[in-house]
Formats: structure tokens, sequence, C-alpha cells
């Protein structure tokens, strides 16, 4: 916990705040079907999401009348043509996406890129992942959170200088974090932030908090070094106690413990991620992993389905724009809050990267 309390600390007690008028939820899925199973597991897993992943979003909606929305991260080095082609057809009933999730260790810069490369092409055989038909943009969630070689036990990547080859062949922004408790966790937290990628690792703790207008920091949206970070909240919980004496961390994980709840929410809004000069905007990315059966309660289960109910009326009864959103329009948004735009951020959900092929 010791590499990023302080930081904590200091962006609760300093961090400018505002009357929150849009509020953007994605629910960012490590979504493993493989995990402790073999290939007929995880096709009983995914029949079990096409079952149920409908029933939970069907009654919900958002200002924009959209329903509430999960994107799910594909490893891609567990490529399976029938599993993958399940997912894209569970897509295409629901509207949702499917983004990179890679797991690697001891690997090197051009296995990174070979295995980038093949994960983009096998996902967007299946009419997935958005941006232009020649140039396909991915979200990035890193395994076993050891982005650009940070797991100081040196496990779980390998490669430094990570962040640049990542943008390079055409990833718009990584949301690994938080990773809290995890010892990968870095020292920057609840920001949405450009990276500088360097050969020295961990290149993302630290970097410049996107700004908005005139000061802003579109330039480093463009350049070949630098990646956007978009970070979920993390922040200490005091209302719920270990050993009723120390305070939980709140990590923003919808694990088996963990289902979401409104009282969750108030915490995550509370964090206050947004871009610097347009705050009233508000950015909750959640992370889980929900393919295997101990993720199945907080994301295919009742629980959830009472969290969109209580929350979309506290957010209305609030004056506030709910907008349930993929990683692609969570970012998007980001984009336009960078270049000035206000409003109704809903009408920014494809302002840069445009809906994979297969919702097209």
């Amino acid at each position: 916990m010791d590499r990023w309390l302080l930081p904590w600390v200091k962006d609760t007690l300093f961090r400018r705040r505002g009357r929150i008028t849009d509020l953007m939820l994605a629910v960012c899925d490590h979504f493993e079907p493989f995990h402790n199973t073999d290939k007929s597991g995880a096709l009983r897993r995914m029949a079990r999401w096409h079952e149920c992943l409908p029933l939970v979003t069907q009654g919900s909606c958002d200002a924009d009348g959209k329903r509430a929305k999960h994107t799910f991260f594909y490893p891609v080095e567990q490529y399976d043509h029938e599993v993958v082609d399940s997912l894209a057809d569970l897509c295409r009933r629901t509207g949702n996406e499917v983004e990179v999730h890679l797991h690697h260790h001891r690997d090197t810069p051009d296995g990174l890129v070979d295995k980038l490369i093949k994960g983009v092409s096998d996902l967007r055989s299946h009419g997935l992942l958005g941006g232009a038909l020649e140039q396909p943009a991915f979200g990035f969630i890193h395994g076993n959170w050891a982005l650009d070689d940070s797991d100081p036990e040196g496990s779980g990547c390998g490669v430094r200088d990570e962040l640049r080859l990542l943008k390079n062949v055409g990833c718009y922004a990584d949301l690994t974090m938080p990773s809290a408790p995890h010892r990968t966790q870095a020292p920057v937290v609840n920001q949405l932030y450009y990276a500088r990628s360097t050969p020295l690792g961990c290149s993302h703790h630290r970097g410049h908090p996107v700004r908005a207008g005139s000061l802003g920091t579109a330039e480093l949206r463009h350049s070949s070094d630098h990646l956007l970070l978009v970070q979920g909240p993390l922040c200490l919980d005091f209302t719920r106690r270990k050993l009723g004496i120390l305070p939980r961390i709140e990590n923003s994980d919808l694990g088996p413990q963990n289902p979401p709840t409104v009282r969750r929410m108030g915490l995550w809004m509370k964090c206050g991620i947004s871009v610097q000069g347009a705050e009233n905007w508000c950015f909750v990315k959640l992370h889980t992993h929900g393919a295997h059966e101990a993720g199945h309660p907080s994301n295919i289960g009742p629980a959830r389905l009472k969290f969109h109910s209580e929350m979309e009326q506290m957010v209305r009864s609030a004056g506030i724009r709910l907008h349930y959103v993929s990683s692609r329009e969570l970012v998007n948004i980001i984009h336009a809050a960078e270049d000035g735009k206000s409003g109704d951020a809903g009408a920014w959900r494809d302002y840069i990267y445009s809906p994979p092929p297969l919702l097209g």
C-alpha cells in the first residue's frame, strides 16, 4: 500500500472537483474463459454469458437510451476461433465490444509486437475492435498487472519501453490500473494521464494529466512515445474495516466478494477521475474477472441487476446524466473533453475511434 497511499492522500486533499453533470461508467472485464478449464468448459461459460448478460442489462437505460455495457478484454494468447466467435455473437446481440488482454512472461520487444499483431488480426477477423478498417485501434489491459515490466519480482512481462510498442501497433489507451493491493500498483492514482515510454520500465509511474482546452495535452495524443493511461477508482473505504480496525482498499474490482452497489458508486464518484479543466465529466472505470464461475454473481447475477436499477435512480435524483460506455467510447469522450467539447458527453461516443465493424 505504501507506494500509492501518500499520492492518494495528496490527491484527495488537493484535487479540484466540480459538480458532476455527466457520469461515464465502463466495466472492463479481464475476460478469460479458459481460466482453469478446457475448451468444453470455456464454451459452457460462454453459454452462461449468452443466457444471463441480456437478462441483467435489459431493464437498464442511461441518458442516451443505452443499456448497461460490458467490455471484454480477451487474452489474445488464448485465441480459439470457436470461443471468440461465440464472444463476437454475444457482442452482436448485446451491443458490447472486445479489446486486447495479454499475459506474457520473459518476453522480448519483437515477441510482444508479433503477439499483438496476430492478436489484433485474430479479433478483427470476427468483426471486433474499433478504428478504421485498415488501422484497427484497441484498448489494452496487461495480464498479471505487470505493464512495462513493472512487477518488482520480475514476473509477468519482461518488456520495457512497452508503452511505445503498444502505441505503435494501434493501442489507443492502457486500462490496467488500479492493481492494489498487488505489488504492481503504480504511485499515480485516480488519474487520466499520458505517460512517456522509456527503456527503464515502469513508464506509467509518472506522466502528464490530461488537460482540456487551450492548455490541453492533445499533442501528446499523437506522440509515438506517449500513451494514454485510464485508471479506475482507488481509495480507502472507512465504512468497511478489516479486523474492525483497518479500512479496506476500494479498488473498483467487481470480484466474488465485491458486487457493485450504490454505496460503492458513491466512493467511485468521489475519486473524481476527470480531465483537468472539465471536472464536471466524471469517468468511472471498473474491472473484473467475469468469465469463470466465481465472477458470475457480481457480473451476470441479481446483484448487477439491482445495481443498475438503484444507481440509475440515484444519479437521476442528483440531476446527473448517466452514460453507459465501452472502453472505446470512454476514451473518445476523454479526448472530446481534452479538445474543449462540452454539454452532453454522450454526443462524443464515436469522436475519434469508430465502432467495430461488428456493430457498424
